[in-house]
């Protein structure tokens, strides 16, 4: 496992949201893995979800008393990816910022990269 790179910037205020669920879920002492799926409109999708094990190829990194991690598979795909927890009048949700995205979708959840497409599937 490796611990000291950081992949994704998790904001003070999305960190805040994410430690809330955990309490909540009653997911205390869990970790929050961020993913890569295939699928999505644009071909890619993030998932985020807490997780009870680390795996030896995971990168792990502490933000605003989360332990973060990302599989290695991930991580290029990741890197430099910045979550954020925005409020409107219209309510509240997390967004993703990718700068390795180079086509996402209206949903805000799926992507493309230049070198990895994954299997878009029909948006309803």
């Amino acid at each position: 496992m490796t611990s000291t790179k950081q992949i994704i910037e998790v904001t003070q205020a999305a960190g805040f949201h994410i430690n809330e669920m955990m309490e909540h879920n009653e997911e205390q002492g869990s970790f929050l893995r961020v993913v890569v799926n295939g699928g999505g409109c644009s071909g890619l999708s993030y998932g985020m979800h807490f997780d009870k094990e680390k795996k030896d190829d995971d990168f792990e990194d502490v933000q605003h008393g989360l332990t973060i991690l990302v599989s290695r598979e991930d991580a290029p795909i990741l890197m430099g990816t910045k979550i954020d927890y925005k409020q409107s009048l219209m309510g509240g949700g997390f967004t993703i910022d990718n700068p390795n995205a180079i086509a996402s979708c209206g949903c805000g959840t799926s992507f493309r990269t230049a070198k990895r497409e994954g299997t878009p599937e029909v948006c309803e």
